[in-house]
């Protein structure tokens, strides 16, 4: 007798390998709870585990990564990771940072959305997204003390960065059915820095006209994100003011407990939650992974594993409105049972597969993996010397004086047109009631109108040297095809 085989063929899905990291204070207890429901959720995801933060840094290692996580993260180019602690002092350098510049995360997206009434909020209908330019801007971290009573932090916006995150923006606000996109930055007094993100802005958003556009300056933009965010949909900022608001929006909707942040790249993703570690209420079972499971679900999304990564929010949608709440959204008259960690990620697991009934379910089409970006250089400017700024340590409080030691260094190239004080003009013709500390800047520009060497300005360095003037720091002063690449000073 013939015997006839049948074979059945079944599409297995290769499991997505991730590095974790579950981080310092509460990280090892949210990330257990979010684990725990993603493997409930037959996600297709395996781990490999590293140790960076707190346990790090006090090994020696000043960057709170050790060497040999750099290997699994470059290979896997997927982290889900824990919050850490960051030693105060010391000279120890933000893990958060270092991963976000080192592996040039130039994207952090930020959902802000109120679940409204089972988490109380004064913005019932809110639902926005920050999205944080993540590598430049005063996080370059570039810092240093001049003299005695004068710090500085440069301030770094480049073309490629701001083009990178506008664009990614935009492509945000298309690919998710979002109808406007806002911009805040403080160009009235950064002229070229935000200036430039700004006008970059204006450039690319001409490219989207399906797509609603604002700009704001920061403070009132700030204002009317805390009063009324239901007037913003996107709104893209450079890092400091994105780093503020993404936590002031996050508050807003309830709790920062409830924030999941996702950093992107051209090659490589890191989803965490925006708190911090907590320390003071590590192993006590009550800290709400919420925040670092929205994040996990983002990263599903980011893997293609949307079926999973619906599952999962609808189950959590579906617990918040049952009123099982960990005790930082816990409302008495509002919350039904008030659960620990452990309890929380158990009544997700069980309403798997549930809706929810009145909090909108979702149903995921598309990650943040199909948003891409590209920076096409300019043609280079015709770039020409025509100054320089030179800044001195001087601690007599008398322009007048300074002026008259330094007018010595004239040179029949370079003269001196003016001395500022922390930004504001004080020679010639300054005002008696302006505060003045120890840190000047002499502003020289070509005498003849004509672009100069940079021998020239060695020559006045030279000079000003021989009058015993302390140099601290100099600035070429550039114009960029005929437009000076520097700005005036306060009272110029």
């Amino acid at each position: 007798m013939n015997k006839k085989w049948h074979f059945c063929y079944m599409k297995v899905k290769i499991p997505t390998r991730i590095t974790i990291a579950r981080g310092d204070g509460i990280g090892p207890e949210i990330m257990d709870a979010t684990l725990q429901i993603i493997t409930a959720a037959g996600c297709a995801i395996e781990t490999d585990e590293i140790i960076v933060g707190e346990k790090s840094y006090l090994s020696g290692n000043q960057s709170g990564i050790p060497s040999a996580a750099w290997d699994i993260l470059r290979k896997n180019k997927l982290f889900l990771k824990g919050p850490i602690t960051t030693p105060q002092g010391g000279g120890y350098k933000s893990v958060n940072v270092t991963l976000r510049k080192v592996l040039g995360l130039y994207a952090n997206i930020r959902p802000c959305q109120s679940y409204h009434p089972y988490i109380a909020t004064k913005h019932p209908v809110m639902d926005v997204v920050i999205i944080r330019e993540n590598e430049e801007d005063l996080y370059a971290g570039i810092e240093h003390q001049q003299t005695d009573e004068v710090i500085q932090c440069l301030k770094l916006i480049s073309k490629p960065g701001t083009e990178k995150i506008i664009r990614y923006a935009f492509e945000y606000a298309r690919s998710s059915g979002r109808k406007k996109v806002s911009c805040f930055t403080k160009d009235n007094i950064m002229k070229l820095t935000d200036g430039l993100f700004h006008k970059t802005f204006d450039r690319i958003g001409n490219e989207y006209p399906e797509i609603e556009k604002e700009h704001l300056i920061v403070d009132i933009g700030a204002a009317r994100l805390a009063d009324t965010p239901e007037l913003f949909d996107v709104i893209v900022m450079p890092n400091l003011y994105g780093d503020i608001l993404s936590d002031i929006a996050a508050q807003i909707t309830g709790s920062v407990g409830l924030g999941g942040s996702v950093n992107i790249g051209q090659q490589f993703a890191l989803f965490e939650a925006i708190h911090g570690s907590a320390p003071m209420i590590a192993g006590k079972d009550i800290a709400n992974p919420s925040g670092l499971l929205l994040a996990a679900i983002q990263l599903l999304l980011h893997v293609e594993e949307y079926e999973a990564a619906a599952r999962i929010q609808n189950a959590w949608l579906r617990t918040l409105e049952d009123g099982i709440h960990t005790a930082d959204i816990f409302r008495e008259g509002l919350s039904k049972k008030k659960v620990g960690t452990r309890a929380f990620a158990e009544e997700i697991i069980s309403r798997l597969g549930q809706l929810p009934q009145k909090l909108r379910a979702v149903d995921f089409q598309q990650g943040l993996a199909h948003i891409t970006t590209t920076y096409e250089p300019a043609l280079p400017a015709k770039k020409e010397l025509v100054g320089v700024d030179v800044f001195i340590h001087y601690a007599n409080r008398n322009a007048e004086e300074l002026a008259t030691h330094v007018q010595k260094s004239h040179s029949d190239l370079l003269s001196l047109k003016m001395i500022t004080n922390r930004g504001t003009k004080v020679w010639p013709g300054g005002f008696p009631e302006t505060f003045c500390t120890d840190h000047w800047r002499c502003r020289f520009i070509s005498s003849n109108d004509h672009p100069l060497a940079y021998s020239n300005v060695l020559e006045l360095m030279e000079a000003i040297h021989r009058q015993g003037l302390e140099i601290i720091k100099t600035e070429n002063l550039y114009t960029f095809d005929g437009v000076p690449g520097f700005t005036a000073a306060q009272g110029q």
